[in-house]
């Protein structure tokens, strides 16, 4: 048994211990399992945990256990991969969100950490515009062969699951609930077919109900998970204005959809367009030029120019740059080895030398 995933589990299922807190918990204790060994009176001293979080993890704890010992049993029986924040394969862009999952869970054929993911959302009564426009989209985003990734709701995010499949781009639904059931339920046969290529990914245990409070959470994995969101209609009220404003708060870029002035649909995405909080979005075009995505670029080797003179330092970079797409600067850091502030400075450099190119949300790729 994993007992690193067990006890991270069980930490979920504390009450009042949210993903922030325990993580915060992990930070000071060294992991979870030792926050459940440690004494009430050191939990008390960690900042932010208090008397009242530190007894609930006292009362709770062999609940908790009982319940993780339950899950782990279930995702084994139904072959769900369990991540949590510190494991390899945990969604690289989501462990750059101060509010990512501590544990996640996933159920198909698909990679966490593909090249170009894109996030689409929009309303449950999506008009033949807003469909049109979204099934067009996909079609066009074919080439760069992206994951799209959606909630499974009706309206926009059905057609967007639908959408990829007819163009064989994998795709993936984030959950409001637990991965024993799909909602709604005359979604299930479109599911069933996403795990061919793609999947499900929740963050809610097995017995979780899709209840109305679940669904403004689930948007942190459509937010976090990708590079960008695009909204395709939304009224000024629509959930789908939640996801752009958590996408916004984690530096990705939003995308949205315009529509008539008179268009109840169309009002929430003309408002972030109006107000600086989403690119207008009109054609694949316009997504290719705001993310210097280019099509060749799927079957172009990355190759630095030759002649360029690059210090030691700067050829440690582009050691790590060739090995994929695009890097945050984060994750250059720590593959590199350098501090962030020198870095920073060699990028800048490289930049303008012409051998790096900067990308929306602090990423870099080579020319």
């Amino acid at each position: 048994m994993n007992q690193n995933l067990l006890y991270s589990i069980a930490l979920t299922a504390i009450p009042n211990i949210g993903d922030i807190t325990a993580k915060k918990l992990i930070a000071y204790c060294g992991s979870a399992e030792q926050v459940f060994n440690e004494k009430k009176p050191a939990l008390e001293k960690i900042p932010g945990i208090g008397e009242v979080n530190a007894q609930s993890i006292i009362q709770n704890k062999a609940f908790a256990l009982t319940l993780a010992e339950n899950e782990l049993t279930f995702i084994e029986k139904h072959h769900i991969k369990a991540l949590t924040f510190f494991d390899e394969n945990y969604p690289k862009r989501l462990t750059h969100c101060e509010d990512g999952p501590l544990v996640i869970f996933a159920k198909g054929e698909f990679n966490f950490n593909a090249p170009k993911i894109i996030s689409i959302v929009g309303t449950r009564n999506a008009t033949e515009y807003g469909k049109d426009f979204c099934e067009k989209l996909i079609a066009d985003l074919a080439p760069h062969r992206p994951l799209i990734l959606s909630g499974l709701a009706f309206g926009i995010d059905i057609c967007a699951h639908k959408a990829a499949i007819k163009n064989n781009l994998p795709t993936v639904a984030a959950l409001a609930h637990g991965l024993d059931r799909i909602y709604p339920s005359t979604h299930t046969s479109t599911a069933k077919q996403m795990l061919e290529n793609g999947g499900l990914v929740s963050d809610f245990r097995s017995g979780t109900n899709p209840d109305r409070e679940n669904f403004p959470k689930r948007n942190r994995l459509v937010a976090g998970i990708a590079d960008v969101t695009i909204v395709i209609e939304s009224s000024n009220k629509g959930g789908s204005l939640i996801t752009a404003e958590l996408a916004n708060s984690y530096s990705r870029d939003v995308f949205a959809l315009p529509g008539r002035v008179t268009d109840i649909q169309s009002e929430g995405c003309n408002a972030l367009i109006k107000s600086n909080r989403a690119h207008l979005l009109q054609s694949v075009k316009d997504l290719e030029y705001i993310m210097g995505w280019k099509i060749e670029e799927a079957n172009k080797p990355n190759q630095t120019k030759l002649f360029v003179d690059l210090t030691a330092e700067e050829k440690l970079l582009v050691d790590v740059l060739n090995q994929q797409e695009k890097t945050n600067i984060d994750d250059l850091a720590l593959l590199a080895k350098l501090p962030m502030s020198k870095t920073a400075s060699l990028l800048l450099e490289m930049e303008f030398k012409n051998v790096v190119k900067s990308l929306p949300g602090k990423m870099y790729k080579l020319v």
